[in-house]
């Protein structure tokens, strides 16, 4: 055996370990699921806020403060979709 062949086999094995996936880190699926958790949150608080905005509860502040985070939530929300949807369509537009 070539002693460059067996410094490269020690090194694979040695590095084999570092490569093996971790399992408590997030996948893409989790980070999606957080998104979307997150974003379900800001909607769900801007309406309790523009609910009590009606009644007199909250400062008018605090509603455009809560009605601007929820039009940037829906725009970032609008962009994911269509950069989902460009990346099937290109997907489709592929040769088989």
């Amino acid at each position: 055996m070539d002693v460059r062949s067996l410094f490269a086999a020690q090194k694979y094995a040695a590095a084999l370990p570092n490569m093996a996936p971790d399992p408590a880190a997030a996948g893409p699926q989790a980070a999606a699921a957080n998104a979307a958790k997150d974003f379900i949150q800001t909607l769900q608080e801007t309406e309790a806020t523009a609910q009590s905005a009606m009644i007199g509860g909250a400062d008018p502040h605090a509603l455009v403060q809560a009605l601007a985070q929820s039009e940037i939530a829906v725009e970032a929300a609008v962009a994911v979709r269509n950069k989902v949807v460009e990346a099937y369509q290109e997907i489709l537009r592929m040769p088989v």
